[in-house]
C-alpha cells in the first residue's frame, strides 16, 4: 500500500525508499500533508493578545475571519490548479489542489469586530485582540417568604 510520486524526478528512488521504511513515513507524511492545521503562538500582554497563525501557501484573498457570539472564528481555502503540456500541446500532467482549514478561539462576548486589528505577511497572520474585562452579573437575592 505505498505510494510513490509518479510525477517527481526520481520516482525510482521514492519507490524503494518508501519500500523500507512504510511503517515510519506513512505517520509522518499523514501529518504533513494535512492541509488542515493552522499552527498558533499566542502571547499575552498588558492589555492585548497577540496570535500569529501560520498559513503558508493562501494569500490574503484565501482568508475570512468572523466574529460571533464571542468566537473569533479564521477561516482559509485555496484552490491551485497546475497544468503542463508538451512540446506538441498535449496534456502530460495536470493536478488540481484543494485545502481548507479553520479554528476558532473564545475571545469574550465584550470583544467587538472593530476592536480586533489583523495583518497578513509572508504566511503569518497576526491578529490583536483587546483584553476586555467581563462585567460581572452581580446576582440579586431574592428571599422567600416562608408562611406560616
Amino acid at each position: 500500500m505505498f505510494s510513490p510520486s509518479v510525477f517527481s524526478d526520481n520516482f525510482v528512488d521514492d519507490l524503494f525508499e518508501e519500500i523500507f521504511n512504510i511503517p515510519y513515513t506513512y505517520g509522518k507524511k499523514a501529518l504533513e500533508n494535512t492541509g488542515s492545521r493552522m499552527t498558533t503562538d499566542v502571547r499575552e500582554f498588558d492589555d492585548k493578545y497577540v496570535l500569529d497563525i501560520e498559513l503558508p501557501g493562501y494569500e490574503k484573498a484565501d482568508i475570512k475571519i468572523e466574529l460571533e457570539d464571542g468566537y473569533l472564528k479564521i477561516q482559509a481555502e485555496h484552490k491551485e490548479e497546475i497544468e503542463k503540456k508538451d512540446e506538441s500541446g498535449k496534456l502530460i500532467r495536470k493536478e488540481r489542489y484543494t485545502g481548507k482549514c479553520e479554528r476558532s478561539f473564545f475571545v469574550g462576548k465584550e470583544v467587538k469586530g472593530d476592536d480586533i486589528a489583523a495583518e497578513f505577511k509572508d504566511g503569518i497572520l497576526k491578529l490583536e485582540v483587546p483584553k476586555v474585562k467581563e462585567n460581572p452579573q452581580i446576582e440579586k437575592k431574592n428571599y422567600i417568604a416562608i408562611e406560616d
